[in-house]
């Protein structure tokens, strides 16, 4: 039987493995079929992996059984000490959804009502596009609107 090991703990060693075996995460997301930025998310720990995609996983990174399995395991999302993020990438989406967010909320609401946008029902995809004055980073949340329901 396979010792306990938390998803973080199997995430960090999944980080490490790959860098160490020079695999991009673009050539585990095409491994196991699933979209680039779910798959990070989810070797950070943020989803878990059936069966299948964990033991392709591990089969690539030579990962222990341990590991695998914490793969599988149903994850706690999102931050846990619910301060604000403290690395620079992380922070400025913070900061954009501090400073957007209310008007974002405002434009779904007139566009289509009282809800939500799904996080669930939910694709996300990060692009570069080129610009004169610098290539720019494009993300695109594509979420299912949920009405509210009274």
């Amino acid at each position: 039987m396979a010792e306990y090991m938390t998803k973080q703990q199997a995430a960090e060693i999944v980080a490490a493995e790959r860098f160490r075996r020079g695999i991009t995460w673009r050539e585990l997301a095409e491994e196991i079929g699933r979209p680039l930025v779910w798959t990070i998310a989810a070797l950070q720990g943020q989803h878990p992996l059936t069966d299948e995609e964990a033991g392709t996983i591990g089969r690539l990174l030579e990962l222990d059984e341990a590991v695998v399995e914490a793969l599988e395991k149903q994850p706690y999302r999102g931050t846990l000490d619910g301060g604000a993020p403290s690395d620079p990438t992380i922070y400025r989406l913070y900061e954009v959804v501090s400073v957007y967010g209310p008007a974002i909320k405002e434009a779904i609401h007139e566009e289509f009502g009282d809800g939500i946008m799904s996080a669930i029902n939910f694709e996300l995809d990060v692009a570069r596009r080129p610009h004169p004055d610098g290539d720019r980073v494009v993300i695109t949340l594509d979420g299912k609107f949920l009405d509210y329901r009274w």
